[in-house]
């Protein structure tokens, strides 16, 4: 059995909608399994809105943070799309294979590079991101004014569970237990 790429433009197998007849006990009570759903449902929506573009979401997303921020580092890229350094690594291969991407040296470091778009690459996001950003507003039509509602409440849990993803303190100092809520 071959390790499928993280990096491929392979859509999701299929929905993950629930099944006439089918009882799924506690699934349909948690949160993070709507959120599933929903992620899946969107990767295959955003596939046939690309259809023919060999563009992923998270492709999609690298080439928006390269072309937002000329001469990011790699392990940068990353950082900010929460990747282990060598699925960074396999996605900065892809995207200048592609041409799309450059790798320049970096002037005040000769031990860095730095990542830039091509002149191809520009023609691309600029492509590319036409039709996501098309995609996006069918999607924000479809849920109508509870749109930006669900974003702000989407990038709120985000950060939620990244902070209790976090180590608290075995013994906090009295000074960090009475922090007052707003």
């Amino acid at each position: 059995m071959s390790k499928q790429s993280s990096v491929e433009a392979h859509p999701p197998e299929g929905l993950l909608m629930p099944v006439p007849g089918l009882h799924y006990g506690v699934l349909d009570e948690l949160l993070g399994y709507a959120l599933r759903r929903a992620q899946n449902a969107l990767y295959l929506d955003f596939y046939r809105a690309t259809e023919g573009e060999d563009i992923s979401p998270q492709r999609f997303a690298a080439l928006v943070l390269v072309a937002e921020n000329p001469g990011m580092r790699q392990g940068l890229l990353a950082q900010a799309m929460g990747l282990h350094r060598s699925g960074a690594l396999r996605l900065t291969d892809w995207l200048t294979a592609q041409g799309w991407v450059e790798r320049r040296d970096d002037p005040g470091d000769a031990r860095s590079w730095g990542l830039y778009l091509s002149a191809a690459g520009r023609r691309r996001m600029a492509h590319l991101e036409r039709t996501v950003r098309e995609h996006d507003a069918a999607l924000q039509r479809g849920i109508g004014e509870q749109g930006a509602a669900l974003k702000a409440a989407l990038e709120r849990l985000a950060w939620v569970a990244t902070a209790s993803a976090q180590p608290q303190p075995s013994n906090p100092s009295p000074k960090t237990t009475t922090r007052r809520q707003r």
